[in-house]
């Protein structure tokens, strides 16, 4: 385990939901008027080796269907009311856990709202610290899709959620030992990036000697603005899911190595990009 930097921004590639709508493949149908939903989670590394735990509780899934006409009202679907625990640390570099696997009327949806009634962290020690969430199990945690994702019939149609962990559970104390943790505050961060117009950044980080490097930073960056973070695992291997389409600048990073940037990374949607760099040691 790697040790906790709450201020680093990470991925905590912590929430994936995708939104399959699958068609039928013998028997397609143009005038479809429903797809299959899937729902998937998934996180990304959080690197720390004070935190053993971070979960939370869903107990409802609704996704907002955009109305057809100025009169009619925005509608929310239901998805699930079954209540789901995850510890997110779990969910690393592309591991997912399904959510939601039903039918879902073809249209436009703008947001999901996830109703989180329980989030905790369980540190190393075993001292478990939990925290309040406001409004997430009486309204829901709100996560608007930009541009909104048409659903057709017959067809397929992913979102992916990303949860940042590194921004939501914000540490009371000195995050440098477990003695100074006092608590931690929950104020949820979730970008949904449509699948069809987005990728993924894959690749393996290794020293001089073609060793994996374990806890490696890896920091995609848009206009000198930290896009989002993740982190090598043992293997030295990294995915980071729900990447928008585009050429990033990507830099990897790790105490006792200097520094490699690469530019000109480029994502393509619906796609993996693989980028391997190599760290040399101070």
């Amino acid at each position: 385990m790697k040790k906790m930097n709450f201020k680093t921004i990470m991925v905590l590639a912590v929430m994936v939901v995708g939104i399959l709508f699958a068609a039928c493949q013998e028997e397609y149908n143009n005038e479809s008027t429903s797809g299959k939903l899937k729902i998937q989670l998934t996180d990304a590394p959080f690197p720390t080796d004070l935190v053993a735990e971070a979960n939370v509780t869903i107990t409802k899934i609704e996704v907002r269907k955009v109305s057809e006409g100025e009169e009619e009202g925005n509608t929310f679907i239901t998805l699930s009311e079954e209540e789901m625990s995850f510890n997110l640390l779990e969910l690393t570099n592309g591991v997912t856990a399904g959510l939601v696997d039903l039918e879902i009327e073809a249209g436009s949806y703008d947001l999901v709202r996830l109703y989180v009634s329980e989030a905790s962290v369980l540190l190393s020690d075993g001292t478990k610290h939990a925290m309040k969430v406001p409004s997430g199990a009486q309204t829901g945690i709100k996560i608007f899709i930009k541009p909104s994702i048409e659903i057709a019939g017959g067809l397929t149609s992913d979102l992916l959620l990303d949860f940042d962990v590194s921004k939501s559970f914000v540490v009371q104390g000195n995050s440098n030992s477990l003695a100074g943790i006092k608590g931690f505050i929950f104020k949820p961060v979730i970008k949904a990036s449509n699948l069809s117009t987005a990728g993924r950044l894959t690749g393996t980080v290794f020293d001089a000697e073609d060793l994996a490097i374990d806890g490696a930073q890896v920091s995609i960056m848009a206009a000198d603005t930290v896009y989002t973070t993740s982190f090598a695992d043992v293997n030295g291997e990294y995915t980071i899911l729900g990447v928008d389409a585009g050429t990033y600048k990507v830099e990897y990073s790790k105490e006792g190595y200097q520094t490699t940037t690469i530019e000109d990374v480029n994502v393509v949607a619906a796609n993996a990009t693989t980028q391997d760099a190599q760290l040399l040691t101070n």
